[in-house]
């Protein structure tokens, strides 16, 4: 059995991007660990759901905790930093934000646990963070540097499928179904995701979307029992999120896009 390490920004983003994947992996009898840099302290809260006066970084703890034990995560671990915000957010700049923090420094806290662990594969994220995010670019930064610190022998990009978003959101604009503009922005935009063709492995969660829907769930202070995602049919929610995509980047794509991170 393996040891797989996921490093994520914010509380949730394990849940959306990693999830079935730590879900198969937990339930194959590997050992998975969860480190977040942050707790998410600018997430923008769905109202009512966390009581006035908490602190919501501590919110998002628990709720962080509560998505790991869905998922079968053997450990979770934060790293200390505070959210740094969207790119150009006045929080950008907070000496104590992710992504001020000295990148030794951070690669090196991150090392230890990989090294403690004996981490055979380490998910971060692509070189833009997936979506621009100032957190996610600082993710891949650091853990990139953290692996060579430690030694990890396996590290994967987790990204998004720019083709596929596309594609689906096409297919929506053409049934008539409403779309967010948001969201048909970014996945327009070019530093989303990766194309298809960079992508070299896309692991099928199918087998645990409920897994997944559940940890995405127990994030409630960011993603309400109302929102788009939770109340997608079985179908859609599939097509959304039957798949996660990770990058190789020691190993370019030839071929077909592999299934399984620890092959």
């Amino acid at each position: 059995m393996a040891t797989l390490v996921c490093f994520h920004a914010h509380p949730d983003d394990e849940a959306i991007a990693t999830g079935g994947t730590m879900a198969k992996a937990a339930a194959a009898g590997h050992r998975v660990v969860l480190v977040l840099a942050t707790r998410g302290e600018e997430g923008e809260q769905i109202p009512g759901v966390v009581p006035d006066g908490e602190d919501l970084g501590a919110w998002r703890e628990r709720e962080t905790r509560d998505s790991a034990a869905v998922l079968g995560c053997h450990r979770v671990v934060f790293l200390g930093y505070r959210d740094s915000g969207m790119a150009g957010a006045p929080e950008n700049d907070a000496p104590d934000s992710f992504w001020q923090a000295d990148e030794f420094e951070a690669a090196r806290r991150l090392a230890g646990i990989l090294a403690t662990e004996g981490a055979d594969v380490l998910t971060i994220y692509d070189s833009h963070g997936v979506y621009g995010h100032p957190d996610h670019v600082a993710v891949h930064r650091v853990g990139t540097r953290a692996a060579e610190l430690a030694g990890t022998p396996r590290v994967y990009w987790a990204t998004m499928n720019r083709d596929r978003a596309r594609e689906m959101v096409e297919a929506a604009e053409r049934a008539g179904t409403p779309v967010n503009a948001e969201r048909t922005e970014r996945v327009d935009s070019e530093e989303f995701g990766l194309p298809d063709a960079d992508i070299t492995h896309a692991v099928d969660v199918t087998g645990v979307l409920d897994l997944k829907r559940a940890a995405m769930a127990a994030h409630a202070s960011q993603i309400g029992a109302e929102s788009f995602f939770l109340n997608l049919p079985e179908g859609d929610f599939a097509a959304a999120f039957g798949t996660e995509w990770f990058v190789r980047p020691d190993r370019p794509r030839n071929g077909p896009q592999a299934l399984d991170l620890f092959a």
